[in-house]
């Protein structure tokens, strides 16, 4: 079963349909839409100021979700995907955005909709991502716009990762 523990008088709130992992850790002002996921090793950790997630969002194995003390909360759209062990850190990710395995992003950084950030890329604080754009490298810069393909990939992903926990509920 997972961790779903109060702090500082802050209890995480989920909507319907959600699923997490037996090792997934939420805790704190956590407030979570409905059908979204949060996997194996996977935190979500509101215990220092509050993250804000939408609906049918998926937080993959060994993500780290958090924020800075009195000065960066984090917000997380609709119909996100955060890869595994992707750092999700006092930002803001807009909505249909997918943001790649083991990439960090920082405090205060806005993430537009429909962007990509690759696999690997540090998003440094304050950054502004471009809609519709695709974001790689160390610092992450601007590479190329997301296009149809890519958009495929991202709404597939998101719609994907419900029916995913669904095993897992129905073994």
């Amino acid at each position: 079963m997972a961790i779903i523990k109060s702090v500082r008088g802050y209890t995480p709130q989920y909507g319907l349909n959600c699923f997490f992992a037996d090792n997934a850790v939420i805790v704190g002002e956590v407030s979570m839409g409905d059908n979204c996921t949060v996997w194996f090793n996977a935190v979500v950790r509101g215990d220092v100021h509050s993250i804000t997630i939408g609906n049918n969002t998926n937080i993959q194995d060994g993500a780290i979700i958090h924020c800075t003390y009195q000065k960066a909360k984090t917000v997380i759209g609709n119909n996100v995907s955060i890869a595994h062990n992707a750092i999700v850190h006092g930002c803001t990710v807009m909505d249909n955005v997918l943001i790649g395995m083991g990439a960090i992003l920082m405090d205060d950084a806005v993430i537009g909709e429909g962007s990509v950030i690759a696999a690997g890329a540090v998003v440094l604080p304050g950054t502004e991502v471009e809609p519709n754009s695709i974001y790689a490298g160390i610092p992450a810069k601007r590479i190329k716009d997301v296009g149809a393909e890519m958009k495929a990939v991202i709404e597939r992903t998101a719609k994907n990762y419900p029916m995913y926990a669904e095993w897992f509920k129905n073994p």
